[in-house]
């Protein structure tokens, strides 16, 4: 499912969630422009949970490539030693958020961001929002370095982040509706989502996915548990935000 927009309307501008987009979208086109299309990037600013386990460890990353050969084109193994990074192994918990492994997970991320943070920005202010966001991002992080302690993989993305904006939407708006594209088979449609349904399966999607890699082994690439581990964190913090009343009410007027 891939949200259009949701019935809440913002009171106010949200100018920590687009200086967030505008920073995102810096690191990507950084990324993009690199001479090595940005692997000196990763290798320097994503976390990597191996350093985390052990700051003085080298990483090795082995990979397939396609290279030419007499034979024709063949797939080879590929081992890789990441360099070193120039700022603490905690410190990528932190700017790894702001970078993306290619246009679809870039611009993913950031739709999403631009749907739900709006409100949550509107709801708690921008400060709070600005704290969710870090906090919950680096929480995603630890999620992900907990199931992943000894990996030499760098893990980057907004989507831990953004999925705590999602577990703080979920919980702050729960009357809210999202006008969602349902793809079926080659058709594809549109309908009104209650937004706690919305989220409530793509968290359950990260666990069972989270699940699925713990079982079977498989690596996909996605930093499942990141994403469970940032909503459940959002939805927390949400909570406790509620609680103790902090920020303004939200906004009961429909948009469609």
């Amino acid at each position: 499912m891939i949200p259009l927009r949701d019935d809440i309307p913002s009171r106010r501008t949200p100018v920590v969630n687009y200086i967030v987009i505008a920073l995102c979208s810096l690191a990507f086109m950084a990324q993009q422009t690199a001479p090595d299309h940005g692997e000196g990037i990763i290798s320097a600013f994503a976390m990597v949970p191996l350093r985390l386990s052990d700051p003085d460890a080298v990483p090795v990353i082995e990979t397939q490539r396609q290279v030419q050969t007499p034979r024709g084109i063949e797939v080879v193994n590929v081992r890789q030693e990441l360099g070193p990074s120039p700022v603490p192994p905690w410190v990528t918990l932190i700017t790894c958020m702001f970078l993306h492994g290619g246009w679809m997970h870039f611009i993913g991320n950031m739709w999403f961001l631009y749907i739900f943070g709006d409100n949550v920005e509107d709801r708690i202010g921008h400060v709070g929002f600005a704290a969710l966001y870090l906090g919950t991002g680096i929480l995603a992080g630890l999620s992900h370095y907990i199931t992943q302690s000894s990996s030499p993989v760098p893990t980057i993305g907004a989507s831990g982040a953004i999925a705590g904006v999602m577990g703080a939407y979920a919980f702050l708006y729960p009357h809210a509706r999202v006008l969602t594209i349902l793809p079926l088979i080659i058709i594809f449609t549109t309908i009104v989502v209650p937004a706690p349904v919305f989220l409530g399966i793509w968290f359950a999607m990260q666990v069972f996915s989270g699940l699925g890699s713990l079982t079977n082994g498989a690596v996909d690439g996605v930093a499942w548990w990141a994403h469970a581990g940032g909503f459940a964190a959002g939805m927390l913090l949400a909570i406790a935000v509620n609680r103790y009343h902090i920020g303004n009410e939200p906004v009961l007027e429909r948009r469609f």
